[in-house]
């Protein structure tokens, strides 16, 4: 009876250990990672289409909840400060990668409302090869002969913990963090982050608004 019980634990650690490497493997993997993210957000929009025209807003909750936890915000953050992040103080880049966060949100969902229930299209995997950032295509599909709406997530190997987290959205070829950077540059070099940090949370303060 105790050598069937110990069997019966061996098999449940062998199976346990199976579905964890599975897990860790797909989780290094940034197309594994875009196609199951991309699957759950857009899923999620398309049944809750409903909802989110009576309440666009609740666009940033799908995103909230789908998309952000694959977003390296410091990351981002770290990207469009530059320079500036040296000289800001630990509560300063507290308070900026809050805001920062709230805005990507607020971004990210106004960016969505383009989507209703198109089809998805994920460019094929490519070989990674050491690579520690990628960018993968998605194509948000459109009805006749119009042009697809081309989304590009840029991903990044964190060097320590090998996840792949994404920290840059182009939209038809603009880069949320380049434009960010431009944007933004002047009012750090002139009024400081304490400045911007204000501004980025009166922007992520606006309401989602559907495209006519």
């Amino acid at each position: 009876m105790i050598k069937g019980l110990k069997n019966i634990i061996v098999a449940s650690i062998v199976a346990i250990s199976a579905l964890v490497s599975a897990s860790a493997s797909a989780e290094s993997n940034p197309y594994t990672l875009m196609q199951q993210t991309a699957d759950k957000l857009f899923g999620d929009i398309k049944s809750n289409q409903n909802k989110i025209q009576r309440d666009p807003n609740y666009l940033r909750t799908i995103v909230r909840n789908d998309l952000i936890p694959h977003i390296h915000i410091k990351y981002a953050g770290q990207l469009v400060l530059g320079k500036n992040l040296s000289s800001a103080n630990n509560s300063q880049r507290e308070a900026f990668f809050k805001a920062f966060g709230e805005f990507v949100e607020q971004s990210y969902a106004q960016v969505l409302t383009q989507y209703s229930d198109q089809k998805i299209q994920i460019e094929n995997e490519k070989p990674l090869n050491n690579k520690s950032i990628v960018s993968i295509r998605v194509n948000v599909l459109q009805q006749g002969n119009n042009q697809p709406i081309k989304l590009d997530f840029k991903w990044r190997k964190n060097s320590k913990t090998g996840e792949w987290q994404a920290y840059d959205m182009a939209a038809e070829g603009v880069s949320m963090v380049a434009t960010k950077q431009n944007e933004w540059s002047g009012i750090l070099r002139q009024k400081g982050i304490d400045a911007l940090t204000a501004q980025i949370e009166q922007s992520a303060r606006q309401p989602i608004k559907l495209s006519k």
